[in-house]
Order: C-alpha cells, then sequence, then structure tokens
C-alpha cells in the first residue's frame, strides 16, 4: 500500500510539472457558448500585428485635420501621480502614453511601465476611441485636446470645426490602481458610443520570455485574454486567437493579463463587446525581439459614464478590497480555495519577519509542523508494514503456484487479513494521513508560483525569488535532501522496486532547477523537516528493522515454520 502512495506522490508530482509546462494556463473549451460570438477575421481595434520581419505596419489612410475650435496647440504631456501610480498622458486624443507601477520594478531596478515602450504609431494607445467612421476616429485621437487638471482628475476637451465634440475624463484613485473614465463624444447632434481601445498590453519583460520545454519548463505565462462569465474565469492565450475573436455578454470583469499584471474593466454596464487580437511587437533593440502581447477593445450599451479600470498588479489584498471575485484573476488552479488563505498567512509571516525568503521557511516550518501528528501517524504505520513484510513474503510465497484465478489464490486475501488483525495493522492508515497532508503541498506550490509578493525579493545570494536560483544551489540541496528522505523512508517495495524509485528525485531535481528559488526553498525546507521528523519518529518508537523482505523460497519456507511468526492456517494443496 505504501508503495502504492509513494508511486502516486512521485507522478503527481510529474504530472504537476509535464502540466506546467505544456498547458499552464488552461484554454477555454471548444464552442464556449452564451458569451462567445464566432471569430472575426480581423479586429478593426488593433490595426495590423507586427511580425519580425515586418516591423512597420501599413498606416491608416490619412485625414486631414482642421484646427480646433476648443482644443491646444501644442502637443504636450500631463501626468498624474499617486501614492501608487505615475500616470502620463498625452494631450493627442487623450490617451495614456506611461502607467508607471512606484512600487515594482524591472530588472534593471527601474520602475515598471506597463505599457510597452516600442507600440508603433499605426497602433492605438490605451484609452484611444473608435466609431464606425474612420475619419471621426482618425480626429478623436490625433487632434490636440484642452486639457484642465484638479489633484487625481484630468479632462480632455476637443470641438472641432466639423461639430465634433468630445470629452474624456479620467480620476485616479489614490490609494489602488483604480482609473475611472468617462467619455462623452457628439457629431452634430447624435450621441456616439464610442470603443474603449486598450492596445497592446500587458508588458512585464514576461513578453519576451522564451516558452519552456518539457524538462525546463516556463513558470510563467505570457499575456492573454482574460474575462469573467459571472460563473467562471475564462483564459484565451494569444495562439489560441488567431487573427482576432470578438465575445459579447454579462462579464463581471474583463481584459487581458500576464503572469503578474492586469488591465481589466470593472463590474461593466452590460451587454458589453470585447475584441481580442495578439499582437508581436519588436523591441528597439539591435537585433530586435520580438514580444507577443494582446490588445483588446471595449464598448458598453451605452457611452462610457464612470466606469473603472484597473491597471496594475495581482495582488490579492488589493484585488479582494476591489472585487473578491477579482482575485480569481490569480491562477491558483484547483487550490485556490487553499492557496488563497495561505497567501494570507505568508503575507501575515512576513509582516513579522521582514523577508520574504525568512517568511517562506517560517510559514513552511508552520505548516509542517501542524501536519505533524498526521505524518507522524503514517511514519509509524508504514513501519509496521515494514516490520510484517517477512509474513507477508510467507504467505504470498506459499499461493505462487496458485494462478490468480484459481480459488485457492482468494484465500490468500483471508490470510493476509488475519495477519493485520492479529498485528493490529491497518493498511489504510499509512495511506490516508499522508493524502490528507497533499491539498496543502499542491495549494503551497501553487501560491508561490503566483505570488506577486516574491518578485524581485532577493534572499542571500538569490536576485529574485520569483526566478531560478542562479547559482542552482537550492536545487542541488533540493535533490540531496529528496534522495536523503526517501532512503530513510519506511518502505514495502523489494529492492528492485527501490532502486527504480530513487530515479525520482533525479527526474524531479531536473525539472525543478528552472523553477522560481521560492518553491526550490519550500520544498527544501519540507524535506528537511521531513527528514528530521522520520529521524524523530525512529527515536520514538526504535529502529527499524534489518530486513524488510525476503530474498527466496527457502527463507519464505524457515519462517512459516519457525514457532516465533505469527501462526497462519496452512494452504490446502490443489487436488
Amino acid at each position: 500500500m505504501e508503495r502504492r502512495v509513494l508511486v502516486a506522490i512521485s507522478l503527481s508530482f510529474f504530472v504537476l510539472f509535464a502540466y506546467q509546462a505544456l498547458f499552464v494556463p488552461p484554454q477555454p473549451p471548444e464552442g464556449f457558448a452564451a458569451n462567445v460570438t464566432a471569430p472575426v477575421e480581423t479586429v478593426r481595434s488593433l490595426g495590423q500585428a507586427i511580425g519580425p520581419g515586418n516591423i512597420t505596419a501599413s498606416a491608416p489612410t490619412a485625414v486631414p485635420l482642421s484646427a480646433p475650435v476648443v482644443g491646444e496647440s501644442v502637443e504636450r504631456d500631463i501626468v498624474v501621480e499617486t501614492a501608487k501610480v505615475r500616470a502620463v498622458f498625452t494631450n493627442r486624443g487623450g490617451r495614456l502614453r506611461h502607467w508607471v507601477l512606484k512600487e515594482f520594478r524591472n530588472d534593471q531596478g527601474e520602475p515598471i511601465d506597463l505599457i510597452p515602450a516600442s507600440v508603433p504609431p499605426t497602433l492605438p494607445r490605451p484609452f484611444a476611441l473608435r466609431v464606425e467612421d474612420p475619419a471621426v476616429t482618425s480626429r478623436l485621437n490625433d487632434t490636440l485636446y484642452r486639457t484642465t487638471q484638479d489633484a487625481n482628475t484630468v479632462t480632455f476637451d476637443v470641438e472641432t470645426t466639423e461639430g465634433l465634440r468630445a470629452r474624456k475624463v479620467f480620476a485616479l484613485d489614490p490609494n489602488t490602481f483604480v482609473v475611472t473614465v468617462t467619455v462623452h463624444v457628439q457629431q452634430g447632434d447624435a450621441v456616439l458610443n464610442p470603443f474603449i481601445e486598450w492596445g497592446p498590453g500587458m508588458t512585464d519583460g514576461i513578453a519576451m520570455e522564451q516558452a519552456g520545454s518539457f524538462l525546463s519548463p516556463s513558470y510563467t505565462y505570457k499575456a492573454q485574454a482574460i474575462y469573467h462569465t459571472g460563473s467562471d474565469v475564462e483564459r484565451e492565450a494569444a495562439t489560441a486567437l488567431g487573427s482576432g475573436v470578438v465575445r459579447e455578454g454579462q462579464y463581471r470583469w474583463a481584459g487581458v493579463d500576464d503572469h503578474y499584471f492586469i488591465s481589466a474593466v470593472l463590474q461593466p454596464p452590460t451587454p458589453v463587446r470585447l475584441e481580442y487580437q495578439p499582437i508581436q511587437i519588436p523591441t528597439l533593440s539591435t537585433p530586435p525581439v520580438v514580444g507577443t502581447y494582446v490588445g483588446y477593445a471595449v464598448r458598453f450599451p451605452t457611452a462610457p459614464d464612470g466606469v473603472r479600470f484597473y491597471v496594475g498588479p495581482k495582488r490579492l489584498d488589493i484585488m479582494r478590497s476591489i472585487d473578491p471575485e477579482f482575485t480569481r484573476a490569480i491562477y491558483f488552479g484547483m487550490f485556490a480555495w487553499l492557496a488563497a488563505p495561505l497567501l494570507d498567512a505568508l503575507r501575515w509571516v512576513h509582516g513579522h519577519v521582514g523577508s520574504w525568503g525568512w517568511s517562506i521557511i517560517v510559514l513552511t516550518i508552520l505548516i509542517n509542523l501542524a501536519m505533524f501528528p498526521l505524518r507522524h501517524k503514517s511514519v509509524v504505520s508504514m513501519r509496521r508494514m515494514q516490520e510484517i513484510q517477512p509474513q507477508m513474503k510467507a504467505i504470498q510465497a506459499r499461493y505462487a503456484k496458485y494462478k490468480i484465478t484459481d480459488p485457492e489464490r482468494q484465500k490468500m486475501n483471508t490470510e493476509v487479513m488475519e495477519l493485520y488483525r492479529s498485528k493490529g495493522v491497518n493498511p489504510a492508515s499509512g495511506c490516508v494521513p499522508m493524502l490528507l497532508t497533499m491539498p496543502f503541498l499542491f495549494a503551497f506550490y501553487a501560491m508561490l508560483g503566483q505570488a506577486i509578493e516574491i518578485r524581485g525579493e532577493n534572499f542571500w545570494w538569490i536576485t529574485d525569488l520569483s526566478k531560478l536560483d542562479p547559482l542552482f544551489i537550492t536545487p542541488a540541496l533540493m535533490g540531496i535532501s529528496m534522495f536523503w528522505q526517501q532512503k530513510i523512508m519506511p518502505t514495502t517495495a523489494d529492492p528492485t522496486q527501490q532502486k527504480i524509485m530513487m530515479f525520482m528525485p533525479v527526474m524531479i531535481t531536473v525539472t525543478m532547477i528552472f523553477a522560481p528559488a521560492g518553491l526550490v526553498i519550500y520544498w527544501l525546507m519540507s524535506n528537511v523537516w521531513s527528514i528530521g521528523q522520520q529521524y524523530f519518529t525512529n527515536w520514538m518508537i526504535g529502529a527499524p528493522p534489518a530486513a524488510a523482505g525476503l530474498k527466496g523460497a527457502k527463507d519464505a519456507k524457515a519462517l512459516k515454520d519457525s514457532p516465533k511468526d505469527i501462526v497462519v492456517p496452512p494452504a490446502r494443496s490443489k487436488k
């Protein structure tokens, strides 16, 4: 029984790594109904995607611009700063140029700008507007607006000689990453309901990373479409969007995200029309590196009035304060019900410890301490199973000559159960306690894989706990600890099976070389704790038996005839 549990645990981790390498994040099922329309051949809002061999896209037809009646004559930037962000707007079209997060930094140590720096002029910038008439769209986005600013609010107004009037109001929440948007567009006496375009985003350097292979899986995912349908959260990677798709329906929130950041409209008036398109943008470096992004545009039933957009990190506490359902954008998988409380616990420990690396270690110890009774019971049961293995082998040896279908073979089970009863051994008592600990192990794994809190945090020689150990010290120590743990663990497997199982630490270590260092530290500390607990259990109940099984039929016969062993009913010979 214990051998099967060990194999199941090892295969579970193996499947987890394979899933991480091949299938994260999950794709929505084909034919998703209710909120989906058929894919469109092209999504007009986002222009032409740019590939590595086509750095410039064909520009839309130029429309001569007349001097605005209400507007400005010189293009300039308008900066709005809060405690969380530094937003830079341009008065040309009243659009967003930069959205800088003050608390998060890139690999160069600079504050992160979630707006890609190399967006070509042929693609829309965030909060550009689009209507049915291309000429009106061009004027809405290219005309210089009159700007007024008051604290965290900026207002853009424009009026042209053709009777086009537009107003855009952006109000930034000083304590979160939310911006409230109001748009009013009027052509003569007609009130227009424009699309709000986001353009390509998000960007965190993840867009430039290469996809992982099976042996070196990528533990972060790139930009994707994401939306809350009311009952579930659907995710569509850029590779699944084709040349563009349209989604229509009722959504609690919708937008685009990558591993750590998200841009989404919150609780919009419904029904909502969403347009998504994958975009490839090369950097300005030489040679250019192509990044994969997803752009989106959104239109509401009426012109947006006080619609909220969230543009920022996927931090559990902030997202929960905005909308508890918004936290489902953090991909914890099937263990979200447990991973979220674990993340809260990690933040609580960090509030007392002050280091995210030590917080992981302390929380790992606390969780293993809470699971100590279950693991102790499991180890004791496995030890008892190990001690009765000679008797088990003797029973199996006596019935080895019978086929599985032979009625005499069925009596072996009766003798085995009698052996269990006489020795006070419950074969399930070694499995159940171990299985009860598995949700915590997987939830901790899922939590550390998604927690933005450890992103960019250093610990000793590790420069970023969300990335691999640059010196590969922790994966090596983890592999050694796994080998040590498996060597001292009570087992009922024969020597050949034990040698095969010793390959598992090698395989898992290879896959964990490229895992985030925070994950490896957690696994290493769990192994160290298990090793210490095993030695403590050995001290309490005594050393394990010298031999776990019999090597041949001769030993089995000697054991059967020995009066000091359990007496089991002899098997009848086959007539």
